[in-house]
């Protein structure tokens, strides 16, 4: 979809990456706001914000004219959707803990995750077929009736904000805020190019989406198999374990980069997704449950504006159809995201509970 946006906006590939830069940038710097209204309002109170707001940013995707107003556009529509997953990862550290809560995360990733691959297979053939406006009319229609859904249930009860952001700014949130960003660096920053990368390789912008949807593949493997393996290995090694998959998936891409090795790559960060990501989130609902909604919030944060970080720093050199290079760095840098993971949440485990 970036390549078809380039060309029908008339602007180079670089500057159409920005759109996902700064999409996922407000995703992530909105976190923290949402985090605090939702101790005051609820959560539910809060889903019917983000999602109202979602349907008015897809609408202005849809009928402004030009990059600029695009990019506000986009930037606005990330801000809203920022609230909708964190919201939902909240509400089941709400309501659920231990082994429970790790089984409803990963249920709720399946879910995620097989939106995420119809999305993936949509978005290409429709911008391709039809017009990426098609695309956000999409979105619109369906932050349209989840928000009408919602009209008709209970807003949730508002956890007490005593020391609420104090609990969120010591030691151990803070490190995880500071994971949470080279994650997402490593984890979603480089997964905007692989579409790019295999519409580089020669693939039409349709297939390329059919090919990158195995990322969704991976997601709902991953969940149906991550209990399991945390149940015999405990979650530290499930971390090092998605680590693993990061690391072999872009050493994969950058040594080889034909189609469907991407592919294979997308596959793995999608299991990589379910076994170190959601380990890493299972964390944040529990490192500092007195203040669980701005806790997840800042850790939301810290991932998307990592993302975003990523996404913009690398934009030059996939312009320039240097992939490799942007492949070979994620894998070294993934090495150490994994292993500092992995260490730091065993350590951690000693003398916390994820009650």
């Amino acid at each position: 979809m970036l390549v078809v946006l380039s060309t029908d906006l008339g602007v180079g590939l670089e500057r159409a990456a920005q759109l996902a830069a700064v999409y996922a940038l407000f995703y992530g710097l909105g976190q923290p706001l949402w985090g605090i209204v939702s101790d005051r309002l609820g959560r539910v109170g809060v889903l019917r914000i983000a999602l109202f707001g979602a349907a008015l940013g897809s609408l202005a995707s849809m009928l402004v004219p030009g990059e600029v107003p695009l990019l506000i556009a986009r930037g606005f529509t990330g801000l809203m959707v920022g609230a909708l997953y964190p919201m939902l990862i909240t509400l089941v550290g709400d309501t659920m803990t231990g082994a429970g809560r790790y089984r409803e995360i990963s249920n709720l990733q399946t879910v995620s995750a097989l939106g995420t691959t119809v999305a993936t297979l949509a978005a290409g053939a429709l911008a391709s077929w039809l017009d990426w406006r098609v695309v956000f009319g999409v979105t619109l229609v369906g932050s349209a009736a989840a928000f009408v859904a919602l009209l008709g249930t209970g807003n949730g009860r508002p956890e007490p904000s005593a020391g609420r952001l104090l609990a969120a700014l010591r030691a151990w949130p803070l490190y995880l805020y500071g994971l949470a960003f080279f994650e997402g660096a490593v984890l979603l920053g480089t997964l905007t190019y692989i579409v790019p990368a295999m519409e580089h390789a020669g693939v039409p912008v349709a297939l390329a989406g059919v090919l990158a949807a195995t990322y969704g593949i991976g997601i709902v493997v991953g969940s149906r198999l991550v209990n399991r393996v945390a149940a015999r290995t405990g979650r530290p090694v499930v971390v090092a374990i998605g680590g693993a998959f990061l690391v072999a998936g872009y050493l994969l891409a950058a040594l080889l980069g034909d189609p469907a090795t991407l592919a294979v790559t997308a596959l793995l960060v999608g299991l990589s997704n379910s076994f170190m990501h959601s380990s890493i989130q299972g964390w944040a609902t529990a490192v500092a449950p007195s203040a669980r909604a701005t806790t997840v919030s800042f850790f939301a944060t810290s991932m998307f504006v990592g993302a975003g970080v990523a996404t913009g720093i690398s934009a030059g050199t996939a312009a320039s159809g240097d992939y490799r290079t942007i492949f070979i760095l994620t894998a070294a840098f993934a090495v150490l995201v994994a292993a500092a993971a992995a260490i730091s949440f065993a350590r951690w485990l000693r003398t916390h509970s994820m009650g």
